[in-house]
C-alpha cells in the first residue's frame, strides 16, 4: 500500500479534503440540461489488449487474510502472537472459570522448534470431593476473528496437540458467543501414558446448529496440568480443500483477474525488517510455521496463508502470480548493498520453490507440500515503494542481475516510476501508484497518453480514490475509478497491468480506507469500487477499437469499445463502456462503422452502474444498494442513440450477426434472442 506510514497519509488526506472541490459540487454548477455526445466507433481499427491487464492485488492489511480469505476459524492457534517469550498475553484465548478453579501461563515447552511457546493450563478442581468444578467445567474458549462462524449440517476439522501429567478427559465443543449453547462437542479421553509426550488430536465435527459469533472450548472437570499447542479450526468446504473461504474466493473469481500480486504492500517491506513477511518462515506444515506480527497494520498472522498458498491461490483462479519479496529494505532500516547477496539468495530459493523442478532443492519442498508440478511464476517485483530508499538501486541491481541470469523468460518489476521520465536501470515494468481523490483520478485517465513507449511497460499495481471523496466505498470514488482504467484500457500498448487496492478489508479491522470487498465472519459485500472491475473483466486480451468521443465538454466524459469473443456462446461482440461523470443526463449518439456489410448488430444488453447520491455506499444492511443493474437494450444499430444517466457507468454489450441470421429470426423471435 501507498502512505503506510499513518502521520504522512492523515496529513495527504487532510490537504485533498480542504483544497480540492469535490467533484459533485464542482459539476453542478454552470452545466446545461439536454446535453448531447458523439461516439465514433471504428471495428476496421484495433489492437491487441495485454492478456494481463487487469488483475488484482491481495495484501495482509485489514485482516483481509487471517480473519478473512484464509479460512481459519482459530485466531492465534499457537499463543505466540504475545512474543516468543513467556510470561506472554494469549489474546483473543480466554478463561472458562475463575483462578480458584484453573489457572492459565504459557511457558517454551512446544515440541515444535520454531515455535516454542506453548499453553499451560493447571485446573485445581475435580469432579469430586471439597473443590467441586463448575457445571461444564473449566479451561479456555478462543472467539475466533471477533466470532466464528458456524453453519447447522457443515462439518468442521479441530486438531490440536496435548500433553498431561496425569490422564486427560477433555470436552472440545463449538458454542455460540457465551457458551451457554453447544453447536457440536467430542469427548478426548487418554490414560497418562498417552499424552505424557506431545499427542495430536484431530476431529471431525458436523455442527447441529448454528451461530456467526461462535467459538471454540476445550474444558474439564479433571484435576491436573494440561498443555495445549497449535489449536485449529477449519471448516471442510473451502475452496477445492485448499483453506479459502467460498464466498470470498468466488467474489475475486467473478472479477476474472489475470494476475494475482502477493503478499503486499508493506507487509513485505515491515516498518523493521524483522518483521517483514519471509516465504521460508511461511510454507512447510502449518504447525511448525512460527508465524509473525506485521508491524506496518499491527496485528498477528499464524502465516496459514504462506508463499505455497498464494501460489495456489493464483493457480485456482486460472491466474498468474506476481510474486513481490523483500529487497532488504524496511520503511526504518535498510541493508546495505555490499551485505544483500543473502536476500538475493532467498529470492532465488524462493523462485526455485515455484517453479523448480520436484528433485530440486527447493522444488522438492514444494512437491512434498503436494504440488510436484511448477507453479507458473512469470513475474516478480524487487520490493514495495522503496524506489528512492539509500540502498535501493545498489541492491535493486544486484537481484535483478542475479535473477536474469538464472531465469531469463521472468519479468522483472522496480519500484521506480518511468511514466514520466525514463528509468536509469534495466526493468521489465515499473510499479506506478496513485492514491487521491475522485476529481484527480478522473483526469489521470490521460496520464499514460503521452509516455514514451519506449522501455519498460508500467505495472499500475495500486490505484483507488481516497480521502473525503471515497467515504467508506462511495459511488463517487468508483466512478472516477471506472474513468481511470478507461485511460489505462486506452493506454494498454504502455500499461501491461493494473490493480485496485486494497482488495479486502474485514468490518471489524478497518485499517484502510475504502476497500473492495467487505466482510465479517458469515457476510460480504462488495463496493461500488468492486463492481467496477467487473466491467472490465472481458478486457484482458481483447481488441481495443478505435474509439472517437466529439463534446463540448468531454472533461465530464470517457468512452472506450473492444471486440471479445465469449468463450460460453462462442459469440462476437462489441462492448461500449461510458462514463459520465457530470451532473446532467446525456443524449449520446454511437456511430459504428467498419463492420462487414454482412454482419448487423442486435439488441444484447446495457449495464448502468449508478445511484440516487454520489455518496451512496453498499452495506451490510443495504448490500447492493449500488451495483450494476442489467436492462434489455432496444433498437440496436450501426447508428443509435442511448441515454447516459447522471453520474453513471454504463457498459453496451452488441451482439455480432450475420444480416441473415437476424432476418430469419423474425421479429418476434429477435426480442426472445436479445434478452
Amino acid at each position: 500500500m501507498a502512505n503506510c506510514k499513518v502521520p504522512c497519509s492523515v496529513l495527504f488526506l487532510y490537504f485533498i479534503a480542504v483544497g480540492t472541490c469535490s467533484i459533485y459540487q464542482c459539476f453542478a454548477i454552470g452545466v446545461e440540461a439536454n446535453q448531447t455526445a458523439l461516439l465514433f466507433v471504428n471495428t476496421s481499427q484495433g489492437r491487441h489488449i495485454p492478456e494481463t491487464l487487469f488483475g488484482i492485488f491481495f495484501e495482509e492489511i485489514n485482516h483481509a487474510g487471517a480473519g478473512g480469505l484464509w479460512a481459519e476459524l482459530v485466531s492465534n492457534r499457537g499463543f505466540e502472537a504475545g512474543g516468543q517469550n513467556t510470561p506472554s498475553y494469549i489474546d483473543p484465548w480466554s478463561t472458562i472459570g475463575n483462578e480458584s478453579f484453573v489457572t492459565v501461563s504459557t511457558d517454551l515447552s512446544s515440541c515444535f522448534e520454531r515455535n516454542k511457546v506453548a499453553l499451560r493450563m493447571e485446573v485445581l478442581c475435580d469432579s469430586q470431593g471439597s473443590n467441586t468444578c463448575p457445571m461444564g467445567g473449566v479451561g479456555v474458549y478462543n472467539p475466533g476473528f471477533w466470532g466464528m462462524n458456524i453453519n447447522k449440517g457443515k462439518k468442521y476439522k479441530v486438531v490440536f496437540y496435548v500433553r498431561s501429567s496425569g490422564p486427560i478427559d477433555l470436552t472440545v465443543s463449538l458454542t455460540n458467543s457465551n457458551g451457554l449453547l453447544t453447536l457440536a462437542t467430542a469427548e478426548v479421553i487418554a490414560s497418562a501414558s498417552d499424552v505424557s509426550n506431545w499427542t495430536k488430536v484431530e476431529t471431525v465435527f458436523e455442527a447441529k446448529g448454528s451461530s456467526p459469533n461462535a467459538r471454540l472450548q476445550l474444558t474439564t472437570s479433571r484435576k491436573g496440568v494440561i498443555w495445549f499447542d497449535q489449536v485449529s479450526a477449519m471448516p471442510l468446504d473451502t475452496y477445492k480443500g485448499h483453506g479459502f473461504r467460498n464466498e470470498l474466493f468466488q467474489m475475486i473469481a467473478d472479477i476474472k483477474p489475470r494476475f494475482l500480486r502477493f503478499p503486499g504492500g508493506c507487509f513485505v517491506e515491515g516498518e523493521r525488517l524483522r518483521n517483514a513477511f519471509r516465504w521460508k518462515a511461511s510454507i512447510g506444515p502449518w504447525e511448525e510455521r512460527p508465524g509473525h506480527f506485521g508491524d506496518v497494520w499491527m496485528y498477528w498472522t499464524d502465516d496459514g496463508l504462506g508463499y505455497f498458498e498464494f501460489l495456489q491461490l493464483a493457480e485456482d483462479l486460472g491466474t498468474l502470480p506476481i510474486w513481490v519479496f523483500n529487497n532488504g529494505i524496511s520503511h526504518t532500516d535498510e541493508v546495505v548493498t555490499s551485505q544483500i547477496l543473502p536476500f538475493v539468495q532467498e529470492a532465488l530459493d524462493g523462485i526455485e520453490f515455484a517453479r523448480g523442478d520436484p528433485n530440486s532443492t527447493w522444488g522438492s519442498v514444494r512437491a512434498a507440500m503436494g504440488h510436484p508440478e511448477p507453479f507458473d511464476l512469470r513475474y516478480v517485483a524487487i520490493g514495495n515503494e522503496d524506489c528512492g530508499k539509500r540502498n535501493y538501486q545498489g541492491n535493486y541491481l544486484k537481484f535483478y542481475d542475479a535473477i536474469k541470469r538464472a531465469y531469463p523468460d521472468i519479468g522483472i518489476i522496480s519500484n521506480c516510476d518511468g511514466s514520466s521520465s525514463p528509468l536509469n536501470h534495466p526493468a521489465d515494468f515499473y510499479d506506478y501508484h496513485t492514491y487521491t481523490s475522485a476529481s484527480s483520478l478522473f483526469s489521470l485517465a490521460h496520464k499514460f497518453d503521452q509516455t514514451s513507449r519506449k522501455g519498460p511497460k508500467a505495472f499500475v499495481s495500486e490505484y483507488a480514490v481516497t480521502g473525503k471523496d471515497a467515504g467508506t466505498g462511495s459511488l463517487l470514488a468508483a466512478l472516477a475509478e471506472a474513468g481511470f482504467l478507461i485511460g489505462l484500457e486506452k493506454n494498454s500498448d504502455i500499461v501491461e497491468m493494473a490493480s485496485y487496492a486494497p482488495l479486502f478489508v474485514n468490518t471489524n479491522d478497518r485499517r484502510w480506507n475504502p476497500d473492495a470487498i467487505v466482510f465479517d465472519s458469515s457476510r460480504a459485500y462488495g463496493t461500488p469500487s468492486y463492481w467496477v472491475q467487473t466491467y472490465f473483466k472481458e478486457t484482458s486480451g481483447a481488441t481495443l477499437l478505435n474509439a472517437t468521443l466529439q463534446s463540448n465538454y468531454s472533461s465530464s466524459i470517457i468512452a472506450s469499445a473492444i471486440a471479445w469473443k465469449n468463450s460460453e456462446d462462442e459469440k462476437e461482440y462489441i462492448k461500449i463502456k461510458v462514463v459520465n461523470f457530470g451532473s446532467s443526463a446525456v443524449t449520446l449518439k454511437i456511430s459504428v462503422d467498419g463492420l462487414d456489410k454482412s454482419i448487423a448488430l442486435s439488441g444484447k444488453t446495457k449495464i448502468v452502474l449508478t445511484s440516487d447520491n454520489v455518496m451512496d455506499e453498499n452495506s451490510f444492511k443495504e448490500p447492493t444498494k449500488v451495483n450494476p443493474k442489467p436492462d434489455l437494450l432496444e433498437d440496436v444499430d450501426k447508428e443509435m442513440e442511448v441515454n447516459l444517466s447522471p453520474h453513471s457507468f454504463t457498459s453496451f454489450d452488441l451482439l455480432k450477426q450475420s444480416v441473415s441470421s437476424i432476418e430469419m429470426k423474425g421479429s418476434d423471435s429477435w426480442s426472445r434472442s436479445s434478452m
